[in-house]
């Protein structure tokens, strides 16, 4: 099993940030690269507890079908997704962001997933651990973008 964690530090409220991570419509367009699109369950707007969304993506040329749950939830400050169906053996998503004494939020991602092949999941897990952190980093770098803009308007209702 292989475990990223990144952190991202933006100027927006956390309330703000909160939701922006669990967007469904931020996380389609922050993912455009792999044409990545909810297909099932929650496909647009926020997602909550016990709410499914199933992913459809292009990764490594090949398309995949990844639908996870939230498993965890405490508003404004964790949530957590967990693969239920999908090409991994086990993936799993942390979300926690933490309000800093001069107002900046830092969102913190702790990222463990297990390639789906036993055997050759540790050849896997070596090509795929440095993909999933750039996939992390860009994708946060959109979010840290729509919060501290005007963007974020466009995602969620006005504060």
């Amino acid at each position: 099993m292989v475990t990223l964690k990144e952190i991202t530090v933006t100027r927006a409220p956390i309330e703000r940030c909160f939701d922006l991570v669990r967007s469904i419509d931020l996380h389609t367009v922050s993912t455009a690269q792999t044409g990545e699109h909810a297909i099932g369950g929650v496909t647009s707007g926020l997602i909550g507890l016990g709410e499914e969304v199933t992913w459809r993506a292009r990764h490594f040329g090949v398309w995949q079908t990844l639908t996870s749950r939230i498993t965890g939830f405490s508003r404004p400050d964790y949530f957590q997704d967990t693969m239920v169906r999908g090409a991994f053996r086990s993936f799993q998503h942390d979300h926690y962001l933490l309000e800093q004494p001069d107002g900046s939020v830092e969102v913190t991602d702790v990222l463990r997933f297990a390639a789906p092949i036993p055997i050759l999941g540790r050849v896997a897990e070596l090509i795929l651990k440095p993909y999933l952190r750039r996939f992390l980093q860009e994708r946060n770098a959109m979010l840290k973008q729509v919060a501290e803009g005007e963007e974020w308007k466009s995602y969620l209702p006005a504060e």
